[in-house]
């Protein structure tokens, strides 16, 4: 008889790296067309004018331009303002 437990899944666990979300250019900083400008899960930021946003809720450039982060009627929108 086993005098210590089995470890189970505990002990198969891989170490992963981290994904690397997170805002990529900040507020007035420029940005080329298809930057990518911020990198999240879920819509914490909302496309504005100049931006579009991905199938994993990338929001990239469209436009060249200055990153503007506005918030408008509660939500965060990241827009490309004319540099």
């Amino acid at each position: 008889m086993a005098h210590t437990k089995s470890q189970g899944k505990t002990n198969q666990k891989s170490n992963r790296p981290g994904q690397r979300r997170g805002v990529k250019k900040f507020g007035d900083q420029v940005a080329d067309v298809g930057q990518i400008i911020v990198r999240q899960v879920g819509t914490k930021f909302h496309s504005g004018i100049g931006t579009k946003i991905g199938k994993d809720f990338t929001i990239y450039a469209v436009k060249p331009g200055k990153v503007k982060f506005v918030t408008k009627h509660g939500r965060k929108f990241v827009t490309i303002a004319k540099a």
